[in-house]
């Protein structure tokens, strides 16, 4: 809570402006692209980071496909995952995010800007609704973020069991699934002090539709889970990092 206080009153001068720019963006007469869009957000997101005294370093880059139209499946640590990703990944991101937090300030303004989405974990149907939406959306090329261990772990760099529900639009939509190693993300946002925290990115091989079809979500799930829980036993404690 300490660095998200911080982290407004270090911005506390360019946040109107951004505010102001990113709810136009999410208005229907805007005419700028999904790129420019997000390219906006993630130079602010840059910004607000590097005022808030956190590194976040990205491996795998090159991992991302060029083409529009994948998913990313990362582990969830806590409220600092999606800046860490916005800050690093060069292509558009949507999300899908818990309606709980839809309404908040700025957030509510980057989902509108980004074509995100937001769902009521506690309700079958928009659930299903969601699927498929997410299935349509990146069949027409958009990019998706969903964590599918539902809801963050609080248990540092272990990540908890990955829901097979949340790999239903990959499996239909027939896209890459780009499995995704956040360490320490937890961190910046749990950590009740102002040092300088080292968050790191790893963006994985992509699991390709050839690979994957004739699975099940579950067995799927499993697979993406081991990858990113392997990538993180393998980096957590090296350079600065800690557990």
């Amino acid at each position: 809570m300490k660095r998200i206080i911080y982290m407004v009153f270090m911005n506390l001068f360019h946040a109107p402006v951004w505010l102001f720019t990113i709810a136009r963006m999410g208005r229907p007469e805007d005419g700028r692209t999904i790129k420019e869009c997000y390219d906006y957000i993630a130079r602010m997101t840059r910004r607000i980071i590097k005022r808030g005294r956190v590194t976040v370093t990205a491996t795998g880059i090159e991992h991302i496909p060029d083409q529009d139209g994948f998913m990313l499946f990362p582990n969830h640590q806590g409220l600092f995952d999606m800046l860490a990703l916005f800050s690093t990944c060069p292509r558009p991101l949507s999300a899908v995010i818990k309606k709980e937090a839809s309404g908040w300030i700025l957030v509510k303004q980057v989902i509108g800007a980004t074509g995100s989405l937001a769902m009521d974990r506690s309700d079958i149907k928009d659930q299903v609704r969601i699927i498929g939406e997410v299935t349509k959306r990146v069949r027409e090329g958009s990019n998706f973020v969903i964590f599918a261990e539902g809801h963050r772990s609080r248990k540092g760099n272990e990540i908890l069991d990955f829901k097979s529900g949340t790999f239903k639009s990959a499996l239909k939509a027939g896209c890459p699934i780009v499995p995704v190693a956040l360490i320490n993300s937890f961190r910046p946002f749990d950590i009740n002090s102002l040092s300088r925290e080292y968050v790191e990115v790893h963006y994985m091989e992509p699991i390709l539709p050839e690979q994957y079809i004739g699975m099940k979500t579950s067995e799927i799930a499993h697979l993406v889970h081991d990858r990113i829980q392997e990538e993180i036993n393998k980096n957590v404690g090296k350079n600065t990092l800690t557990t």
